[in-house]
């Protein structure tokens, strides 16, 4: 696996370039990819914190392969929340998924302390979220055509 640098970013610390990449990354997966026509920037990109696990390449500078959105309790639910979760294609089935959710837990820790952490996974996702600790609650629901399912990670007992 690559290694990354990992940076937490407030929207209005975000560089041009790195406003563009997370935005060109996003679209491609979740539009493009998944062939879903939905409104990405969906007015809460300002309200949030956003995660970037950024690669170096020769000569090619930083380039984004992982990235997440991470917002306080209250935003998008009553929990802290972690949304628009994403790998690069190139690097998907090297476990780099599973390290990105594990710095998006660990970034809502450090930002607002330790505390329960709400999702709206696929459906199809979530055998990977319950690896990480997170566990289905409600019932399952269609948004941009896609079947979700809410999930909320609970902290350790002390």
């Amino acid at each position: 696996m690559i290694p990354l640098v990992w940076k937490r970013v407030a929207f209005c610390d975000l560089t041009p370039h790195q406003l563009y990449e997370l935005l060109q990354l996003r679209t491609e997966v979740f539009v493009m990819e998944q062939k879903c026509a939905f409104q990405d920037m969906d007015g809460n990109d300002h309200l949030a914190v956003h995660l970037l696990g950024t690669a170096s390449g020769a000569g090619q500078g930083e380039r984004l392969m992982a990235y997440a959105r991470l917002f306080p309790a209250g935003i998008k639910f009553a929990e802290a929340s972690i949304g628009r979760v994403v790998t690069r294609d190139a690097v998907r089935g090297t476990g780099l998924g599973h390290v990105l959710i594990g710095e998006a837990i660990a970034s809502v820790a450090a930002l607002w302390g330790m505390q329960p952490i709400r999702i709206g996974a696929q459906t199809h996702l979530t055998p990977y979220y319950r690896q990480h600790g997170f566990v289905e609650v409600g019932p399952t629901y269609l948004e941009d055509g896609i079947d979700h399912q809410d999930m909320v990670w609970q902290p350790p007992p002390n």
